[in-house]
């Protein structure tokens, strides 16, 4: 059977991630899956007639077998998901990992440790809600290492303030090892394979922001960690990030729904797409079969 799907992207992004895009398509067409690149700004969804909608053109479209959506939209997935169509992640893991606060509130709830971390109204913002210095500020529903402040003393609170705007500001301890963390990639239940990202010049340790990464090999209890997150959680692909401690343990950081592999595919012969294609694959075997 061919199944036909939807790879979705805003323009913007999918014009710095083209070759994973094509990647992506190649990779499907080779297990015997259409996959088609449709841009965000191209369609529209709504309630027409009575009837949930895909706009295209002032044209409601038929809906394809899937979707894989990257856009950071969980409304857009709900939306897609209740016109019968399977969505990679699902519209319940878009909501909880693009949003932090519910991210730490599930997690939390597994006893994964964390560092402390408080969560604050950005419309609210002001001096009684600190941590000591130094902390980190962060938008509850940014990604990629932006919106993202160091702030070691009361000057650099005060400047970054206008920032810290958003419905919800995530506050969190430095006490742990700068500029180091881990992100674990997971296809499914099983872990694709963990980099360890370093960054000598800025505290954040994101690759694109100028930071090395290598090959991580997971030890027995951080494998128990990780597994106990995966378990609770119906994953498709994501990245799940760790900080580590001052005595070099895990520390539960966030979850990542539009997770990028070119770090994977720079330490490791690892082939993440393929994967993921196999288990879209049978994810919708699975359900066409009626198991």
């Amino acid at each position: 059977m061919t199944y036909k799907g939807w790879l979705i992207y805003k323009k913007k992004d999918a014009l710095e991630n083209q070759s994973f895009i094509d990647w992506f398509i190649n990779e499907a067409k080779l297990q015997n899956i259409v996959l088609e690149l449709l841009y965000r700004e191209n369609f529209t969804i709504g309630i027409v007639n009575n009837k949930r909608s895909i706009i295209k053109n002032n044209v409601s479209i038929e809906p394809p077998d899937f979707a894989v959506v990257r856009t950071d939209e969980p409304f857009l997935s709900l939306h897609l998901e209740e016109l019968g169509i399977n969505v990679f992640n699902s519209a319940t893991i878009s909501q909880i990992c693009n949003n932090k606060e519910l991210t730490h509130h599930h997690v939390h709830n597994l006893n994964i440790p964390m560092v402390d971390t408080i969560f604050v109204d950005g419309r609210q913002m002001n001096d009684s809600y600190k941590l000591d210095y130094p902390f980190v500020a962060k938008l509850s529903t940014g990604h990629g290492g932006n919106n993202v402040h160091l702030i070691e003393n009361e000057r650099d609170w005060q400047n970054q303030l206008p920032d810290l705007t958003s419905d919800t500001v995530i506050l969190q301890s430095c006490n742990v090892s700068f500029g180091k963390d881990l992100r674990v990639f997971v296809v499914g239940n099983e872990i694709v394979g963990s980099v360890l990202r370093e960054n000598k010049k800025d505290f954040r340790a994101n690759f694109k922001l100028g930071g090395s990464a290598k090959w991580y090999q997971l030890n027995n209890d951080e494998l128990k960690i990780i597994n106990k997150i995966i378990n609770n959680f119906e994953f498709d692909m994501v990245g799940i990030d760790f900080l580590f401690s001052n005595s070099g343990k895990l520390l539960f950081n966030e979850i990542e729904d539009v997770v990028g592999s070119r770090i994977l595919s720079a330490v490791g012969n690892v082939n993440i797409l393929e994967k993921y294609v196999s288990h879209i694959k049978s994810k919708l075997d699975s359900r066409n079969s009626g198991h």
